[in-house]
């Protein structure tokens, strides 16, 4: 009798193990990487310095002019003027990636 219930219960797990095993390939392949990218960009955006040139999600390119910490605002100088973002609106820093090219 036992060992009818045993086997029973051990058929059940035996069927959730690839369940298992597709939920720990989400969390090693998708999960995992998105949020070391979403820290990276945390930082980067801490990071952000006066004077360095940007470039915003919406593509637009310019130096930082203002850094206000009250509201978590940027203004940048574009050829246009200044304008203001919200600082999570930068997408990358070029004063780095043109020093480093002026490097090598």
């Amino acid at each position: 009798m036992f060992s009818i219930i045993f086997l029973q219960a051990g058929g059940g797990l035996a069927s959730m193990l690839p369940f298992l095993a597709m939920i720990l390939v989400l969390y090693f392949f998708m999960i995992r990487p998105q949020m070391n990218r979403q820290k990276k960009e945390k930082v980067f955006q801490a990071g952000i310095k006066r004077g360095a040139r940007v470039v915003t999600s919406s593509g637009i390119h310019g130096k930082i002019a203002d850094i206000h910490e009250s509201d978590n605002t940027v203004t940048i100088e574009t050829a246009a003027g200044k304008i203001k973002f919200e600082r999570s609106a930068i997408s990358m820093e070029l004063s780095k990636k043109y020093n480093n090219s002026d490097a090598s």
